[in-house]
């Protein structure tokens, strides 16, 4: 009796392989759609077609439109900006609003984020604002390992990362770098 042979190292997912070749085309595909700014609908055969596809594939994968602009989005936002350290809470603070005030005006980023939140409702919110929370989060922490007072996460969300998004999304204002300092000033006064 011989003995069954291991199991190949290649069962189960492959990294690498069709499933992550087919994620990256309907990625591509859905940010090219987006950035063309047509008047056609982002549905998931559109973003099939151009990924070259078929729209089954990515139904299976997503389940919907929402789920695949979260799933961008995830994956764009991740690690996009890098959490800055000037050696002060005002410097970090302020760095980091110009930086994520950048991102937002990249003609690739804001109609992903628009077409992410109106589709993907709060789990697409999350998508494009989570990380940005965990970056706040990260600058307040060193700041009080520094030994230093600090706001709550909250209060710099609701002055800093609020109104960047706000001014992004919903209006054509500029994001200049007087206008992101005049917001840390709001949580920093001097």
């Amino acid at each position: 009796m011989s003995t069954p042979a291991p199991p190949s190292p290649h069962v189960g997912s492959r990294p690498g392989g069709r499933s992550a070749r087919v994620r990256a085309a309907v990625q591509r595909a859905t940010q090219e759609l987006l950035a063309d700014e047509t008047n056609e609908p982002l549905t998931i055969p559109v973003v099939a077609a151009r990924a070259g596809v078929h729209a089954t594939t990515v139904y299976r994968r997503w389940g919907s439109i929402g789920e695949l602009l979260t799933d961008v989005a995830s994956s764009r936002f991740s690690g996009a900006i890098v959490v800055p350290d000037t050696g002060s809470l005002r410097g970090d603070l302020e760095r980091y609003a110009s930086d994520l005030a950048k991102d937002l005006g990249d003609p690739d980023s804001l109609p992903l984020v628009r077409a992410t939140i109106g589709a993907g409702g709060e789990q697409g919110a999350s998508a494009c604002t989570r990380e940005r929370q965990q970056q706040l989060e990260a600058i307040l922490e060193r700041e009080q390992a520094r030994g230093n007072q600090t706001p709550t996460v909250q209060h710099v969300i609701d002055a800093v990362l609020a109104p960047l998004y706000y001014r992004a999304i919903f209006t054509d204002k500029a994001l200049t770098p007087d206008w992101t300092r005049t917001l840390v000033s709001h949580v920093l006064p001097d």
